[in-house]
C-alpha cells in the first residue's frame, strides 16, 4: 500500500471486474493443464476494448494461447474478420480450435499455422493487420519485435503479454536472461519515435504500441 492506495486489491477488483464466459474458463483450464500462458481477465478485457475500438477486422497472434486471446479479439472484431494465430506446437492449436467451437466462433474467422513464427512472419504481408498479439516464448520476443511492427498497419495496435515477466522487470537486480530480454524489447519500444507506447499493470503487464501514421 502506497500514499493510502492498496494497489493490489485495485489490481485484483480490475481482473476480476469483466465476468468471463464458460467458453473463456475452460479455455484457461486447457491452457493451464499445457503449460500455456494466456492473457489474464483484465488483460484479455483490455484487448477486446483495443480490437474494438480500432474495429480490427485482422490481427495476428504470436503464440497461440489455447484459444483464450483470439476470443478476447473475436469478440469485439466485426463479422467476417479473421485472426491469424502462429504456433510450433501442434497441441496448443488444437485447444484453440476446441475453444473456438465451445465459444461458436466460426473456424473460417481463424487462421491457425502450425510453424516457427520466424518462417511465417516473413511471409506476411507489410502493414496488412490492424493488431498484433505478441505471446509465446518471451525470449524470443526481441527478433519478433522488427517483423510484428512490419506486418502492422499505420494506426495499429501491437500488444505484448507477459511485459512485466512475473513481476522482475521492474527490480533491477533482475539480469536473469528471460528477465533482460522482457526489459529491453519494453526499452526497445519506448525509445522509438514512430510508436505511442504505455505499459499497463493488466494481468502480467500489457505493454502496448500505436504505430504512427506517416
Amino acid at each position: 500500500m502506497a500514499n493510502g492506495v492498496d494497489y493490489v486489491a485495485n489490481w485484483v477488483f480490475a481482473e476480476d471486474f469483466i465476468p468471463e464466459s464458460e467458453a473463456l474458463t475452460h479455455a484457461r483450464s486447457r491452457a493451464q493443464e499445457l503449460g500455456v500462458a494466456t492473457p489474464s481477465p483484465g488483460a484479455g478485457a483490455l484487448l477486446s476494448v483495443i480490437a474494438g475500438a480500432l474495429k480490427a477486422t485482422s490481427a495476428v497472434e504470436i503464440g497461440t494461447s489455447a484459444g483464450v486471446g483470439i476470443i478476447h479479439l473475436l469478440t469485439a472484431m466485426p463479422a467476417g474478420a479473421i485472426v491469424t494465430s502462429i504456433d510450433v506446437e501442434a497441441e496448443h492449436q488444437h485447444a484453440a480450435r476446441e475453444a473456438l467451437m465451445d465459444a461458436a466462433i466460426p473456424l473460417t474467422q481463424v487462421r491457425l499455422i502450425n510453424s516457427r513464427p520466424a518462417e511465417v512472419l516473413p511471409r506476411l504481408a507489410d502493414a496488412a493487420y490492424d493488431l498484433v498479439l505478441l505471446g509465446g516464448n518471451r525470449l524470443d520476443w526481441a527478433d519478433r519485435l522488427g517483423e510484428a511492427l512490419r506486418v502492422l498497419r499505420p494506426g495499429g495496435v501491437l500488444a505484448i503479454d507477459g511485459a512485466l515477466n512475473s513481476g522482475r522487470v521492474p527490480d533491477p537486480a533482475r539480469r536473469d536472461p528471460l528477465t533482460v530480454t522482457v526489459r529491453e524489447v519494453g526499452k526497445a519500444l519506448r525509445e522509438r519515435e514512430d510508436l505511442t507506447v504505455a505499459l499497463t499493470a493488466a494481468g502480467d503487464g500489457l505493454l502496448l504500441a500505436v504505430k504512427h501514421k506517416p
